[in-house]
C-alpha cells in the first residue's frame, strides 16, 4: 500500500475540489451547462469527461475559460467583471458559470470525501500538520459547510491568489505559499491533487510527495507523466507511518 512517510515530510497540502469535497462533479456540471449554451452552432458540445479533465480542471476559473476556448480555436473578448454573466466575453462566461455553482452549493451543501477526512484525522492524530489549497475563492466557504475548517492550520485560496498576485496552476505558487505559511520548505511538504495542472505543479514546486488521485481511473498514466509520485483513486489506499517529531511547527 502506498503511504505518506512522516519520518520524512512534516505536513500535507490538500487541493480542495475533489481531494477534501465531492465539489468537482458540481463545478464540471456547471461548465457544462455554461459553455453548451455558448457553443450551440458553434461545434460538439463540452465533454465532462474530456474537455472538464484536459482544459478546465484545476485551473482558475478565468484560465480555464481560455484554455478550453483555445482548445476549440475560439478567441473571445476578455471583458471585465462587470459582464453581464453569459456575456459572450472571457469574463462573462466564467462569472456564468461562478453564478451557477454557488447557486447548486447554496441549494445542495457540500459533502466531503470519508476517505480525505479519515485521512485528515489520522495526519493529525501523528501531530502532521494540514493544508487546504485552491484556485477558487469560495474555498473557506464550502471547506467551512462541510464541517472540515478545524482540520487545517492553513487555507490558501483564491482571495489569496488575488491579494498576492500568485498565479494560477500548473504554475506551484498556491501550494508553496501554503508551504509558507506551515513554515516549512516544499520537500518537507506532500501534497494530494487531483488535477494534471495541480501534479505538474507540485513536480514544479519540489514538493516531498505529489499524490495523485485519479477517481476517474481514466488519467493514472498521464498523472505518473505530469509528475505524480503515488497515484490511487481514492486516498482510503493510502496508508500513513512514521510522527512528526514534537519539535517540528
Amino acid at each position: 500500500m502506498a503511504a505518506i512517510d512522516l519520518t520524512t515530510v512534516n505536513a500535507v497540502a490538500f487541493d480542495t475540489d475533489g481531494v477534501v469535497t465531492d465539489t468537482a462533479r458540481v463545478h464540471a456540471a456547471a461548465w457544462k451547462h455554461v459553455f453548451d449554451a455558448f457553443l450551440r452552432g458553434r461545434g460538439a458540445p463540452f465533454d465532462v469527461r474530456a474537455d472538464y479533465l484536459r482544459h478546465v480542471d484545476g485551473r482558475p476559473r478565468l484560465d480555464g475559460v481560455r484554455t478550453f476556448l483555445a482548445s476549440r480555436g475560439i478567441t473571445l473578448p476578455e471583458g471585465g467583471p462587470w459582464d453581464e454573466p453569459g456575456a459572450p466575453t472571457v469574463h462573462g462566461l466564467g462569472l456564468a458559470k461562478d453564478a451557477l455553482f454557488v447557486e447548486q452549493i447554496r441549494r445542495h451543501g457540500v459533502a466531503a470525501f470519508p476517505s480525505t477526512v479519515a485521512l485528515l484525522h489520522e495526519l493529525r492524530r501523528r501531530g502532521c500538520r494540514t493544508a487546504a489549497v485552491s484556485a477558487s475563492r469560495h474555498c473557506r466557504a464550502i471547506v467551512s459547510s462541510a464541517g472540515l475548517l478545524h482540520l487545517f492550520d492553513v487555507l490558501v485560496d483564491g482571495v489569496d491568489a488575488a491579494r498576492l498576485g500568485l498565479p494560477g496552476k500548473p504554475d506551484p505558487a498556491l501550494f508553496l505559499e501554503a508551504a509558507r505559511r506551515l513554515g516549512l520548505p516544499a520537500g518537507e511538504v506532500a501534497m494530494v491533487e487531483d488535477a494534471l495542472p495541480g501534479v505538474e505543479a507540485g513536480r514544479r514546486g519540489g514538493f516531498g510527495l505529489v499524490v495523485a488521485v485519479d477517481r476517474t481511473r481514466s488519467q493514472a498514466a498521464e498523472m505518473r507523466g505530469a509528475g505524480a509520485d503515488v497515484v490511487v483513486t481514492d486516498l482510503a489506499e493510502l496508508a500513513v507511518t512514521g510522527h512528526v517529531p514534537v519539535s517540528r511547527p
